[in-house]
């Protein structure tokens, strides 16, 4: 297996569609269509724990999906940027939460076969509330806390009333959980 070109379709302000041409395990040239990040030095995600021992979700109009989903708190790393001074601004900006200690969680691929993005997650403890929250100019966010415990039947509760749910949140809540739980150390 081998990526032979990648060919750009189209580019915007923020995704570029990409035409990959690569040869198969049997040796058969073929392509593929994927999205790509414009401009910027990776993503983040972030599972914030209070003081009080909730989990940080985020409600907010995503227009792919044409109606609201619930996540948790992410963003685009800018130019200038390492990884965790993203996690940090972007946890502020939208939650108004301030990460004293960032510890990482995972790392990989968004969606394998449509992107070639892949998103960086850590665990944010030791949290000051700072400011407002709910996103920059672009954003409208509902910041939800719950607690970190009870995180997976909430989710699914909101499945079941027709709320979208992120499937990464049920991952990265459960992550943040063991690692927080000393019985999973």
């Amino acid at each position: 297996m081998e990526i032979l070109s990648k060919k750009t379709l189209w580019k915007g302000n923020f995704m570029s569609a990409v035409e990959i041409t690569y040869r198969d395990a049997r040796g058969v040239v073929r392509t593929w269509e994927a999205l790509e990040r414009v401009g910027i030095g990776g993503i983040v995600v972030m599972v914030g724990v209070t003081p009080e021992g909730n989990v940080i979700l985020e409600k907010q109009f995503r227009p792919p999906m044409g109606r609201d989903v619930l996540e948790l708190p992410a963003g685009l790393v800018e130019s200038g940027e390492n990884m965790e001074q993203a996690a940090k601004r972007e946890l502020i900006e939208e939650t108004g939460w301030s990460a004293g200690k960032l510890e990482f969680l995972a790392e990989g691929p968004i969606s394998t076969g449509a992107s070639t993005e892949s998103l960086r997650a850590y665990l944010c403890t030791d949290l000051e509330h700072v400011g407002k929250n709910g996103g920059d100019d672009n954003e409208i966010i509902e910041v939800i806390t719950v607690p970190l415990q009870k995180a997976q039947e909430f989710l699914r509760e909101q499945q079941l009333i027709g709320i979208l749910v992120d499937l990464k949140v049920f991952g990265l809540v459960e992550l943040a959980r063991r690692k927080l739980d000393p019985a999973h150390r």
